[in-house]
């Protein structure tokens, strides 16, 4: 199983969301910023690392939203999502093709990858 982590980060009603590159899996679809965790670091510490790679930011990482197991035809993942704040800079696209920051209203306008529908039913509930 691949541990990988993310990060759900609101600015007041609207939260974060990034798409996919168009030449990686899960092309193009939506999902929140992060990665996978390297051997040797703990889940936070990958979180920042991911979040200064793909967007040229340092992440004030909180607690915990949710996690969830999900199983694509090629890889297993147990995402982590972690509540987080920027702390510095303002986002760049360093790897993903667009960025949003969306009301929970608005999540059915949009196509993420499998694994975040549960996280996203989650925010709705919020």
């Amino acid at each position: 199983m691949t541990e990988v982590v993310a990060a759900l980060i609101w600015d007041r009603d609207k939260f974060m969301i990034c798409q996919r590159p168009a030449t990686k899996s899960c092309a193009l679809l939506w999902e929140f910023v992060g990665g996978k965790v390297e051997p040797g670091e703990t889940k936070e510490q990958a979180l920042i690392r991911e979040c200064r790679e793909e967007l040229n930011i340092t992440l004030s990482v909180g607690d915990v939203f949710t996690e969830v197991v999900h199983e694509y035809p090629d890889i297993t993942v147990h995402l982590t999502l972690f509540n987080a704040e920027i702390s510095e800079g303002v986002p760049e696209l360093l790897e993903h093709n667009d960025l949003k920051w969306i009301t929970p209203s608005e999540i059915p306008n949009y196509n993420f990858c499998p694994a975040d529908k549960g996280i996203l039913k989650k925010i709705l509930k919020k």
